[in-house]
């Protein structure tokens, strides 16, 4: 397996396990119990690692965010506690959840392993929330590592998508409307954008994401790719739903 099929095969994999944790409901019951109200704890938990910076810095790496949305947010986030502080808490929250989900029968410390060397090598240009998160300290915990080095790759995917998707032409709002409509009023849009013959584009984008992608996996062994991906893709799997 060469790195762009690598970067093909673990997309399902990357692009989800760690949104399952930014969507339980007991990230937020504890974010409520540091003094959050909710979307204030994603925000300034997973925009953290960049510091305590202004909103549209924020804006710019959340990227497919309404500006609007993410300022508030953050700005009532931040008066809980600081960014750094919040990044932490909501990486704890991650590590929570592998713990609870990840399946014993899977092997954590090999995915961590693995999972670790691509989140090591790959580059962090264009990747400001990916940059921040590779500096937070890793769980000794095999399975809390394996999600933390995903949800790493997770940020990494994130922000390389997020620039293929502006650079092809397409407006935040159009790529929310075209891949996930449901999301909407979560990233604080209102009515969706008119995305008529625009599918095309948004492939297109994906394809060039899968492309940026590959460096992450060039310093693994083309067994060690095969590797990660099946175990990457098992967890998805235990996990889906």
């Amino acid at each position: 397996m060469d790195p762009l099929d690598a970067a093909r095969a673990s997309a399902p994999a990357v692009s989800t396990i760690g949104s399952h944790f930014m969507l339980d409901g007991a990230t937020y019951a504890h974010g409520a119990t540091l003094g959050f109200s909710g979307l204030d704890f994603y925000v300034c938990g997973r925009a953290g690692v960049l510091g305590d910076v202004p909103a549209d810095v924020v804006t710019a790496a959340l990227t497919f965010f309404a500006p609007d949305h993410v300022a508030t947010q953050w700005e009532t986030g931040r008066k809980v506690m600081a960014p750094a502080q919040a990044a932490e808490a909501f990486a704890g929250c991650a590590h929570t959840w592998a713990a609870e989900h990840v399946p014993d029968d899977l092997d954590a410390g090999r995915l961590a392993e693995l999972a670790g060397k691509a989140v090591a090598s790959a580059r962090v240009a264009g990747a400001p929330i990916f940059a921040g998160w590779r500096l937070l300290p890793v769980p000794e915990d095999p399975k809390a590592a394996a999600v933390h080095h995903l949800n790493g790759l997770r940020e990494l995917r994130f922000a390389l998508h997020a620039a293929a998707v502006v650079s092809s032409g397409l407006s935040p709002l159009q790529a929310m409307t075209l891949r996930s409509p449901h999301m909407l009023p979560l990233f604080g849009w209102g009515e969706g954008a008119d995305v008529e013959g625009l599918q095309p584009t948004w492939d297109a984008a994906e394809e060039r994401t899968d492309v940026a992608m590959a460096h992450a996996f060039a310093d693994l062994e083309p067994a060690e790719r095969e590797e990660l991906v099946a175990l990457a893709g098992a967890l998805h799997a235990a996990t889906a739903g």
